[in-house]
């Protein structure tokens, strides 16, 4: 949500224990601080089925027998969101089974992290300093470093039951991912190589280039370099895809699937920024391709894999319905629950108030800081959250009752923070119940704690 494409409008430039705390029982909803009338009534009703974060059974029954689950965020950068997914991936790898942590994050530096928490290789701290640049700068967190430190621990704890890492966006390709590609055209189809080198020359990002200064350049080329650059990345693609594997038996084939859907991660990326960016209908059909490839690269790799996915993303991506259709047309959500059917749930959240890390769209050169916001008014989705219990908790929409499913049906204002602050979708028009299946809310949430 307001990532990558945003960035052509700037400058080249201790929850454990807070879980543990029960809820409040739902009687207690009705304080002096609480309103009267239908708010209160609303915030009854929910809290009749309201369950504890902690509470590893509610979530359980969410979750079901999905094969991927979406976790959302309403900010890009507060750390009881980051926190909360690890909390929540951990119980899944170890209670139900799940193998696979999903990050809106570039699909050549989902690979990079694969290979440290599955091998050891490589210095994760280095790796999110470098591939987690631009507006993937908000994953340079402590929080998502104690993620990747714990899957590599419990790989090497756990070697019969390793837990992978995928990235599944399109803002960049790295050079080690045309190199992956034209590795197996050398081996495997050698004729091939002189002509998909020729075709990736222009696209492949040169050695020591960063992921922001890469980003920035390509978006500043003429729309009709980035055309011809995309076409060019297309034709390699299709150029493997009209091969067959190498050998007939299982590791040929498994070689060639492989190959192929890196060589489509970085036609995608081309794809991406063949759009024309500078009208609203162009930016809009970049989210819509966005969106739908984040949900078939996501697809792709569960069923290759086999693997079930925590899927980590704004929610303006894990959600079913898009509350601003003339930027975000259709959600990835969306295009999971076309693919995936019930084997897909969206889990959104939500807060009262708090802080998080964004870029400043009022100051010059639009720096990273802290912002902090207070409670939205009482018409609005937020407010009537934050009355149904003191703690975060769980909230499964599909089994709320009558009374509360009615309240959730309607449009209410809730926010939404992408990387940028203030900007105009920040508060937006919710109907929670045709959104997310289920729902986590935190009467408070904090900035998340970057990195250098």
């Amino acid at each position: 949500m307001n990532t990558f494409l945003r960035r052509r409008r700037r400058p080249l430039a201790a929850l454990v224990a807070a879980l543990s705390v029960a809820l409040l029982a739902p009687a207690a909803v009705a304080s002096e601080r609480t309103p009267t009338g239908p708010a209160r009534d609303a915030a009854r009703e929910l809290a009749v089925t309201a369950r504890p974060l902690t509470d590893g059974r509610a979530l359980e029954r969410i979750v079901g027998s999905a094969k991927v689950v979406g976790l959302g965020e309403a900010t890009h950068s507060s750390a009881e969101f980051f926190e909360t997914k690890h909390h929540v991936f951990e119980r899944l790898v170890e209670e139900q089974g799940f193998t696979t942590f999903a990050l809106e994050a570039n699909w050549s530096t989902g690979l990079l992290i694969d290979d440290y928490v599955r091998y050891g290789k490589g210095d994760i701290r280095k790796i999110m300093r470098e591939e987690f640049q631009n507006a993937y700068g908000f994953w340079n967190t402590e929080e998502y470093l104690d993620l990747f430190t714990w899957m590599r621990q419990h790989n090497l704890r756990h070697p019969g039951h390793p837990v992978r890492f995928m990235g599944n966006d399109l803002g960049y390709a790295g050079p080690g991912l045309f190199d992956e590609v034209t590795r197996h055209v050398a081996r495997a189809h050698p004729d091939l190589l002189p002509r998909v080198r020729d075709l990736y020359r222009s696209s492949r990002p040169a050695d020591g280039v960063s992921v922001d200064a890469w980003m920035n350049a390509h978006l500043a080329k003429p729309l009709a370099e980035r055309r011809s650059m995309a076409a060019d990345v297309n034709r390699a693609l299709a150029l493997l895809e009209g091969r067959k594997p190498a050998g007939k038996d299982r590791a040929a084939r498994e070689a060639h699937a492989w190959a192929v859907q890196h060589a489509r991660a970085i036609a995608q990326v081309g794809t991406e920024y063949a759009h024309d960016l500078t009208t609203p209908d162009g930016t809009a059909a970049a989210m819509l391709y966005r969106d739908r490839v984040m949900a078939e690269n996501t697809v792709w790799w569960q069923r290759r894999t086999g693997d079930r996915m925590l899927l980590s993303a704004h929610n303006g991506h894990i959600g079913y319905e898009t509350t601003m259709p003339a930027q975000y047309p259709r959600l990835q959500g969306a295009f999971l629950r076309d693919a995936l059917g019930r084997d897909y749930v969206s889990i959104g959240t939500t807060f009262g108030r708090g802080s998080f890390n964004a870029h400043d769209t009022g100051a010059p050169g639009e720096p990273v800081r802290v912002f902090t916001v207070g409670p939205l008014g009482p018409d609005s989705n937020d407010h009537v959250l934050d009355r149904v219990a003191p703690r975060p908790y769980l909230l499964d929409l599909r089994t709320a009752t009558p009374a509360a499913r009615a309240w959730l049906s309607e449009a209410r204002p809730s926010r939404s923070i992408g990387t940028a602050y203030p900007w105009p979708g920040e508060v937006t028009s919710t109907r929670l119940a045709s959104s997310y299946d289920a729902l986590v809310h935190f009467p408070e949430i904090s900035a998340a704690r970057l990195r250098d």
